[in-house]
């Protein structure tokens, strides 16, 4: 395994990540809350930013105008039924969602949701770690690499994922600052 395929592969993680944490709830309007809302259509399961336009018109509402009318009931049983804990409002062609201020116990719960993302991102990151130096083990123990190729390589690969577990920090550190910001 090249390092550059391994660094790939964290960054891929640490992006992972960060969708994750757009997807909390920060007291703000924002369109990213409702990435991962599917929706019932025509028997399948399709992504609610597929069916509707979705935009904010101020700081504290979400407005969503489906591209076919008949999808609107589908659109908001969706919304009803996903961990957001909003309630839609249906005035026939503009579905809204107002978003509530958070109260400082919500907050306290999305500061939690958000480290276990980041825990998660972090156990991804690791695992590549592990993968990469089982890979530059097993190269070294054909004799395809030195002793000492070995030991750099498996250097360079713990300093990426130092590197890039930080980044998850980061990233954690904004988001808790975000949540808990009023």
């Amino acid at each position: 395994m090249k390092l550059t395929d391994v660094e790939s592969h964290m960054k891929k993680a640490v992006d992972a990540t960060q969708r994750a944490f757009n997807t909390i709830r920060t007291g703000r309007a924002n369109t990213s809350l409702l990435d991962r809302i599917a929706v019932e259509y025509y028997g399948t399961e399709t992504p609610l930013k597929s069916l509707a336009n979705i935009s904010t018109p101020d700081a504290t509402t979400i407005a969503i105008q489906p591209y076919d009318k008949g999808s609107a009931a589908a659109i908001e049983k969706a919304i009803s039924l996903s961990d957001l804990g909003l309630t839609p409002n249906n005035d026939g062609t503009t579905i809204r969602l107002n978003i509530p201020q958070l109260t400082s116990d919500r907050r306290q719960e999305l500061v939690k949701l958000a480290g276990k993302y980041a825990e998660e991102g972090k156990v991804s990151i690791r695992n590549i770690r592990r993968d990469a130096i089982d890979s530059v083990r097993k190269q070294e123990k054909n004799h395809e690499i030195s002793e000492d190729e070995s030991h750099n390589t498996q250097e360079d690969i713990q300093s990426l994922t130092d590197k890039y577990t930080n980044k998850i920090d980061d990233l954690l550190g904004v988001k808790e600052k975000d949540i808990t910001t009023v």
